[in-house]
């Protein structure tokens, strides 16, 4: 699945091309790839993620984000951990600002074409745009699995700091690249837990953005066996873990992010090139880059947390 570092890719691909355009046009190809909007009248039968759709249901929820998505104006796309968002000129009933919401899921894609740019493979939700300085632009949603979403969606003050955030994604933590981030939060939660430090890590509530992928990368780094419990590590080796954390994303940005697949790629369809540079996700069996000693695979909770038994002992 993106993490943070893909998503940020992509916002940042984004933000030129959509910033200050129209939304001229709408297609709704497959309304699976809606499970996360609700229509405005409620009345599709569905909660706000359903997956299972009658043809009633999804021409009904299509019909509604065509409408209320065509001709607003787009604003500069935002994020918090793997939710990105792009805030409208659009509002709900009561007045609250819209915000056009995408989760990527496992293969979502958002892609800028050309008008007469041949079409992508599983492209599920299609815009057509207008940009006072770059013309006339598609915006592709394409999604093989369909585990990503579109979704209109209204923006909320929350009580962690300024700013506005989609209702769906109002219960995820602040991520460690946003300047409002409370590091010395994140150090005495993260060292109050019995939990073994990668699931804090993968915990949304806590931190977000961080996936398998950076989680190994930045435990590796920090020398921390994934199961040691957050109680037991200390707070400079806590503040350690966060630094970093902040520096396998800064990495991982200036490759454009870890591509095992075509299943991720950026605005332009490239493929990033991060996974090159992993020392731990993917590599069992393969000599620690440090060390020499294999690195092996943990399996826990349907994942897996990839480490070295020497430099990662667990302490």
């Amino acid at each position: 699945m993106p993490e943070l570092p893909e998503v940020e890719v992509v916002r940042a691909g984004l933000a030129p091309a959509v910033t200050g355009a129209r939304v001229a046009a709408v297609e709704v190809r497959d309304p699976r790839a809606l499970k996360r909007h609700l229509p405005t009248s409620g009345d599709d039968g569905l909660g706000g993620h359903g997956v299972t759709l009658s043809a009633a249901a999804g021409a009904a929820r299509s019909a509604d984000f065509e409408r209320r998505v065509t001709g607003v104006r787009l604003g500069a796309p935002e994020r918090r951990g793997k939710f990105m968002w792009i805030p409208t000129s659009g509002i709900t009933a009561d007045g609250a600002p819209l915000a056009l919401l995408a989760h990527l899921g496992m293969s979502g894609q958002l892609l800028l074409r050309a008008h007469g740019a041949a079409d992508d493979r599983h492209v599920r939700i299609r815009m057509w745009i207008e940009h006072p300085q770059h013309g006339e632009l598609r915006v592709d949603f394409a999604d093989q699995r369909l585990f990503g979403s579109l979704a209109l969606d209204a923006l909320k003050p929350i009580g962690d700091g300024p700013g506005l955030v989609p209702a769906q994604a109002a219960h995820i933590a602040r991520d460690p690249l946003d300047p409002a981030f409370d590091d010395t939060g994140f150090v005495a939660a993260l060292r109050n837990r019995v939990t073994g430090v990668k699931k804090l890590l993968l915990d949304q509530t806590l931190i977000s953005g961080v996936g398998n992928i950076y989680a190994d990368e930045a435990l590796w780094r920090a020398r921390v066996h994934p199961e040691t419990p957050g109680v037991a590590v200390g707070p400079r080796k806590a503040v350690e873990l966060l630094a970093v954390l902040r520096a396998v994303f800064a990495q991982a940005l200036s490759e454009g992010g870890t591509s095992f697949d075509a299943q991720y790629v950026n605005v332009n369809g490239q493929a990033g090139y991060f996974a090159h540079s992993l020392n731990a996700y993917g590599r069992t069996g393969e000599p620690c880059a440090r060390c020499g000693t294999l690195i092996r695979r943990l399996p826990f909770g349907g994942r897996s947390s990839h480490f070295c038994p020497r430099c990662q002992r667990r302490r």
